[in-house]
């Protein structure tokens, strides 16, 4: 595929074959030498530093990426009021989000790429926007009418911004998911559901067959599945998931690596493996990738193992 010709609907694809996402944008932006130390994350350089967020976008789609995921993981409008920057220049950030991938997408093409490339606008959890480590427990004491409130003003932003999918990424128990699933109606976008968890739960401890059931019949979501986990944790949750929702499944888990939040560092070794990728796609899923500590050369890997064709 060349030129501007538009690429088909991201639904389509997955129907027909499987689609790689990109890795970690936290840790190619670190690897560029981009301080992330900050609430903010990697939302901060969407004000500060814009063009290194498509650097990092076009490193993926270089590396075999397909899909994009925007900087807007913990891009609130909340996030950014502490930082002294209003309503209006919030929303036009989050929009930005979304620009700077399909900046990333038209530069791609220009080097050669030919195959469809995709942008997801990620929404992360409301424990993200707290900074706090809390999107890895969830149970934040507020109702599943509050976290809608929270979560559909940013929906609305980064839908009007027009991405091809809508990423409802590290979720980490049911309430959220109930809120995200109402959030996303009407919106005119398709979405994705990924919950973050732990063994066979929701990190927040909730049985993960419930999880994903809860997608099941929800028209706006076009996959369901896993993220920010143990590459180990991922297996058994592709299959629940392909099993319970009839729907494509999407999987990026971290690289294996352990978070101590204590001296903020990765330890540990990392045990992502193309084999894993084999039998993922094999059970069922249709979107795979990398997210904490997955970069290019792992994205790399996963597009040869998969031998993904253009659709």
């Amino acid at each position: 595929m060349t030129g501007n010709t538009p690429a088909p609907a991201l639904a389509a694809a997955l129907a027909a074959g499987t689609v790689v996402l990109d890795g970690g944008l936290s840790n190619q932006l670190e690897s560029a030498g981009h301080d992330l130390g900050d609430e903010l994350w990697s939302a901060r350089l969407l004000a500060e530093r814009p063009e290194a967020i498509t650097e990092a976008h076009l490193a993926y789609y270089l590396a075999g990426a397909s899909v994009a995921i925007t900087a807007s993981y913990q891009a609130t409008f909340e996030g950014f009021a502490r930082r002294g920057v209003d309503r209006p220049a919030a929303g036009r950030l989050l929009a930005l989000s979304v620009r700077l991938a399909r900046e990333a997408a038209r530069r791609a093409r220009d080097a050669g790429v030919e195959r469809p490339l995709w942008v997801a606008a990620s929404a992360g959890p409301y424990g993200a926007m707290l900074a706090d480590g809390s999107e890895y427990r969830g149970r934040y004491g507020l109702g599943v009418a509050e976290l809608e409130r929270f979560h559909r003003p940013r929906l609305e932003a980064l839908a009007a911004a027009a991405p091809d999918v809508l990423a409802l990424e590290t979720v980490p128990d049911t309430d959220e998911a109930t809120a995200l699933l109402r959030a996303v109606r009407g919106l005119g976008v398709p979405a994705w559901l990924s919950y973050t968890i732990d063994g066979p739960r929701t990190r927040a401890g909730q049985s993960l067959e419930r999880a994903f059931a809860l997608a099941a019949d929800a028209d706006e979501i076009i996959a369901v599945g896993v993220n920010c986990c143990a590459p180990g944790d991922a297996g058994p949750a592709v299959g629940l998931a392909a099993h319970v929702t009839g729907k494509p499944v999407v999987v990026y888990p971290n690289s294996g690596e352990s978070w101590q939040p204590a001296a903020r560092s990765w330890t540990g070794p990392a045990t992502f493996t193309p084999a894993q990728v084999t039998s993922w796609r094999d059970g069922g899923a249709r979107l795979i990738g990398g997210c904490c500590r997955v970069g290019p050369r792992s994205i790399a890997s996963i597009a040869r193992t998969l031998r993904t064709e253009p659709v």
